[in-house]
Order: structure tokens, then sequence, then C-alpha cells
């Protein structure tokens, strides 16, 4: 046998490696941004803005545009004060190239450049420049415009200065590189919008403009709110009928420089919807100041209920009944925050629970005792939402007791697949009968299940959970699904990784989509926020020329197909229905994981969700009308 060593498989001094200046993040970019899909594209606008924002909260800038340019780069410009341009000691270069070339350099770490800001980690615009194919950083500053480019995170040229200006602030201009984005380097505006307006809400008098100049998509938008999360919190009620009309606002400053700001207002859904902040970040999975913030509402309805007379004293309000129908926005903003996991999306500093209870204690029960028919509202908003969960609770017990929740056995006419590994499982929810014997014999049964729908599901925007539970559709799909909902959804159960909606593409099929997703939005929700739940995307046309046939999805494809082919000897045929093909053009054009096209259904933007869903679903005829009206003009064909 040989003695020479295979290289491979050696541990030793030599397979140490020591990555230098920005090699990490081009190396391993999903540690520094999560991911470099299209969400890690988006994130690197954001990591700009958010520097823009922290001279914001620093009291020295008060607007910051954002700019789509027509060569598909990104620009973001502020007024603050400007990075340092001075040459930073003992490293003998400018500070500017210092913070865009090393990580964890900035003005964040001790106290003196910023007291609150959002990232915190100081790898911002170095991870930003270490990603971007090229990046050109310009700095009013003390009467001069100093620039200076880069490429891959190298600079490709010294600190230069190119004039005079009266001016002060940065512009950061850079352009993904596709190297390291290979799915894509397009922006979208809608999700860059959805951020930016976003703190915009959270900066009270801040102005962030928004624009798109590339070619046949230019539009423009500016956002500024004198009322911060307040406007917030009426954005989000706009298309519900709010208990009272009263946005409550609270808000408190500490000594170490904390401040703490609440809005909230009551509206007459079965749901609570509440963002929380810290220092401008999304905490989605909550922490300290949500944790106070729940259980000083409680704490308080409790008390106020049972001192007015409203409850009895063995009497007790769960803080689901008192968070129902609640839109809510908890904005804190602290020195040293603490967040829980790489991606800051858990709170945790334990003062901050003090100062948010103590908060809403104070201003929230002054409110009440200064509006006694609104707390007497409220709290009588909360015993019914106690009777209707105790109801609930017996509709599940009796649901158990039937076998529906937590049964084994399957419903009757869900065709199920062989393969028992949920996660290359997907299960398709299908319209009507014909439809899904189709898709049954088309299917491929090692993977996947079919189940068709009889009718149309309850519209759950307008339901209680106890009613939820009687109808025999939605009972199918819990059963189906194996994960339970509501409170009691458990991931770990779900038997299938992806769950299809495929409707017809006339109105009926549309209509049912619809109230697929609004049950699992308020019943299901970590089914969409965890990727799991998709729309097939079935063909619209079918054109055959002699014994060739082609398919597709949308207008645009097919009068592109006939300009370049022509018109004549064609037959087109126009699909409204699943059921009006045949098994094997179902599965090569809708179900062949191959072939197919659907889109998965995701929670970028909850805010615009919630609201359509009850725009289209809720109790507001007025709302919806207007919406029609607003829309009709994009209905190309309709089918009635």
């Amino acid at each position: 046998m040989s003695e020479e060593k295979d290289n491979r498989n050696v541990y030793d001094e030599s397979a140490i490696q020591v990555l230098e200046g920005l090699e990490p993040v081009r190396k391993r970019p999903g540690m520094y941004i999560g991911t470099t899909s299209e969400r890690g594209l988006h994130h690197l606008v954001s990591e700009i803005v958010d520097n823009s924002i922290d001279e914001a909260l620093a009291g020295y800038c008060d607007t910051i545009d954002v700019v789509i340019e027509e060569d598909g780069s990104v620009s973001v410009s502020d007024n603050g004060r400007g990075i340092p341009t001075g040459i930073h000691q003992p490293e003998n270069v400018p500070a500017v190239q210092l913070v865009m070339t090393k990580l964890h350099a900035g003005g964040k770490f001790g106290g003196k450049g910023y007291t609150i800001s959002g990232g915190l980690h100081g790898v911002g615009l170095s991870v930003v420049n270490a990603l971007s194919e090229w990046l050109v950083v310009t700095i009013y500053q003390n009467g001069k415009i100093h620039e200076q480019t880069y490429s891959r995170g190298e600079p490709t040229g010294k600190l230069e200065i190119k004039g005079d200006t009266d001016r002060t602030g940065t512009t950061v201009r850079f352009f993904a590189d596709p190297l390291i984005f290979t799915e894509t380097t397009e922006y979208k505006y809608d999700t860059l919008k959805h951020r930016i307006k976003e703190l915009a809400y959270l900066n009270r008098g801040l102005t962030i403009k928004l624009e798109d100049r590339r070619k046949g998509q230019e539009r423009s938008e500016t956002f500024y709110y004198e009322g911060g999360i307040v406007h917030y919190v009426a954005s989000l009620n706009a298309n519900h009928n709010t208990v009272f009309d009263d946005v409550v606002y609270i808000s408190a400053e500490y000594p170490d420089g904390a401040v703490v700001e609440v809005a909230m207002q009551y509206n007459d859904s079965y749901s609570e919807l509440i963002h929380a902040y810290a220092n401008n970040i999304n905490t989605e999975e909550g922490g300290t100041h949500l944790d106070g913030f729940k259980n000083s509402l409680t704490k308080l309805l409790n008390e106020y209920g049972k001192s007015a007379g409203l409850l009895k004293d063995d009497d007790k309000l769960s803080g689901d009944d008192c968070r129902e129908g609640l839109t809510a926005v908890i904005s804190v903003k602290l020195r040293n925050p603490q967040f829980e996991g790489q991606t800051k999306t858990k709170l945790g500093n334990s003062e901050m629970r003090q100062y948010v209870a103590k908060a809403v204690s104070e201003k929230l029960g002054a409110y009440l005792e200064e509006n006694p028919k609104q707390a007497k509202d409220l709290v009588m908003k909360s015993v019914l939402a106690k009777k209707a969960r105790d109801a609930a609770r017996d509709a599940r017990e009796l649901a158990r007791r039937k076998s529906v929740l937590e049964s084994t056995k399957l419903p009757g006419k869900l065709a199920d697949c062989s393969e028992r590994d949920s996660k290359k499982c997907e299960i398709y929810i299908v319209e009507g009968d014909s439809a899904g014997g189709t898709a049954k014999s088309g299917r491929d049964r090692r993977f996947q299940a079919i189940l068709p729908l009889r009718g149309k599901i309850l519209n759950v925007q307008k339901a209680r959970l106890h009613r939820i539970l009687e109808n025999e559709e939605i009972k199918a799909m819990i059963t189906a699904f194996g994960c339970n909902i509501g409170e009691e959804f458990n991931e770990d159960k779900l038997r299938y990784e992806r769950i299809i909606c495929m409707t017809d593409a006339d109105v009926d099929g549309s209509h049912i989509r619809i109230l697929l997703l609004t049950f699992f939005f308020n019943f299901m929700r970590p089914l969409i926020e965890r990727g799991h739940v998709f729309i097939a995307q079935p063909p619209l046309y079918k054109v055959t020329r002699g014994k060739t046939e082609k398919y597709f999805y949308d207008d645009a494809a097919l009068t592109a197909h006939l300009d370049e082919f022509g018109r004549k000897g064609v037959d087109i045929q126009r699909y409204k229905g699943l059921g009006e093909m045949n098994e094997h053009q179902l599965w090569e054009t809708t179900m062949n994981p191959a072939t197919r096209t659907m889109l998965q259904v995701t929670m970028e933007d909850a805010e615009e969700a919630a609201g359509i869903f009850n725009l289209l679903m809720g109790e507001v005829p007025e709302l919806r009308r207007q919406f029609i009206e607003e829309n009709a003009k994009l209905v190309d064909e309709l089918d009635v």
C-alpha cells in the first residue's frame, strides 16, 4: 500500500484557512444576508437604507432617496453627515474605505457615532460592497464631493475629490453581482416599497422617496407620515369596521434612553394583527417588548372589567380574548438591543418587558378611565370573545370525539399517495369531482395526492372557529393535512410538503381560490409563512397547428407566438376549466414537476394580504363595490 497521503482527507495545520477582508462574505453570503435568492437581493437595499435611517435616528437626516436606476443598479442617498472621509489611524486609509472593506468597522460600537441603530453588527455597507459587481460611494462633506469606486469589495481607485458642494450626506450606488445572485438581479418595486413605507411609518417626520427609472416601468412615490405609527394602524384597519374611532397612542421615554411607542385600535374581526419592532427591525418572533404589551393589556382589561362590574370575581379573560380584533404596532428604540438569532427576529432585553408593560398600564389605563364607553365596549367585546372561544373549545372536543381532528382515518374522497416521507409529498386541492377525476388519473401516484372539493368552502372571514369546524370541506382538508389548525397547529404532523390549489381559470375558480387562501391565512398561517402553499398555473390556451400542439399560460405569450409564426391554419382553444383537458394534458402542463409552473404564496406583505382578504371577504360591501369599480378595467374576459 502506498504511504502517500490523500490530501482530501488530511486534517492538520495545513487545512486551516484564514479568509481575508471581505472574502468570507463572498464565500458564504448566506451567513450575512440569509439567502442569495430574490429576498437576499432586496436585503442589500435594506442594509444601505438602514444606515441612512441611523443618521435620521441620530437627528442628522430627514430625507432619503432610493432609486432603481435605468441600468438596474440601485442608489440610496441621504442628507445626513456623510461617512467620515479623514485618514483613520492606525490603518492609514480613509475612514470610508475602512467602512466599505472591513467587517465590523463602523460608528456603532463605541457609542460615539450612534446611540441607537438597527445595524448593530457593523457589516451593512461592507457586505453590500462585497456582493456587488461594482459600487460607487459619493460623500458630500466639508464643502467637497468625495468619491470612490469598488469592484466585488475591492477599491478600484483612491478616494478622490470631484468638486465643491453646499450639501451634506452620502450616496451609495451599486449593482448586485450576478456571480452571487444567480437567480436574479432584477429588483421588484413593490418589494422595496413595502419596507420603505414601513420605515416611514416607524420614523415620524422622515421623508423617504422611491423611484423606478427603468424603461417602461417608470414611477415614483414619496412616503411621509407625520402621525407615524398612528397612521400605520389606521392604514392596517382601513378596510375594517372599528370598534371605536380613536387610534390609542402610547409613548414613554426612560432614563437609559429607551423609547416606547404603541399605537392600537380594535376592529370587529375575530383575529389579531400585531407588528412589533425594535430599532426599526421587524421582530417577527416577538420578544420581551411584545410580552410586556400582551401581559399588561390582559391584566388591565381584567382589572377594569372587575372594577366596573363587567366581570364576575371568578371570571378571567385570557390574552387571546383581550386581543381579538386588535390591530397594534409596538415600536421600541434602545441603545444596546440583544437579538436572539442571527436574523434579529426576537428581542431579548429583559428591561423592555418592564418598560412596555409600565407604559401600557399607565397610558392605556388613563385612556380607559377617561373614556368609559369605549372601555365598556372593549371589555364586552373581550367577554364575547371568551364565550366564542369556549364554544370553539367545545366544538374541538366534539370534533375529536367524532375523530375529525385527530383521526388516523383519512377522508374517503382523498386519493392519497404511496410515499410516506412527507417532505417528498404534495397534495392538490382540486375544484370539483370532474377535474378531481382527471387529476387522479393523470397524477404520479407515488408522491401526488388529490383532494377534490365539492362546492365552495365556508367564508371563514365571517365565521368563528366552532362554525368553521362544521364545514365538511374544511374538515376534509384538516384531516388530510394532519397538522391541526389555529392555536393547535403542529407543522411536524403535516403530511405534505406542498399544498397546491388547482382551480379553474374563471370567476368561480378565482372565488374558490380566495376562499382557500382566506382559510389558510386565518387559521393555518404557518403553512404560508413556511412556504408550503402554492397555486397551480394551468394553461389558458392550446394552439394547434397541424399535428403540433403548444400551450400558453398568458395572453402576452400567445400573442408573441402568433406574431412570430402567423395565424393561418391555427386552431386556438381557450381553457376555462381543468375538466376540458385530458389526463395526459393536465399532467404535462400543470402537474409534471419537470414542466409545470407554480406560484408560491408568501407572507412578504401580510399587511396588504390582510387588507385585501378583509376587503373582498369582509362585512363592508361599500368597500368591495369600490374595489370592483376601480379595477373593472383590468378584466379582459368575464365568464358569467
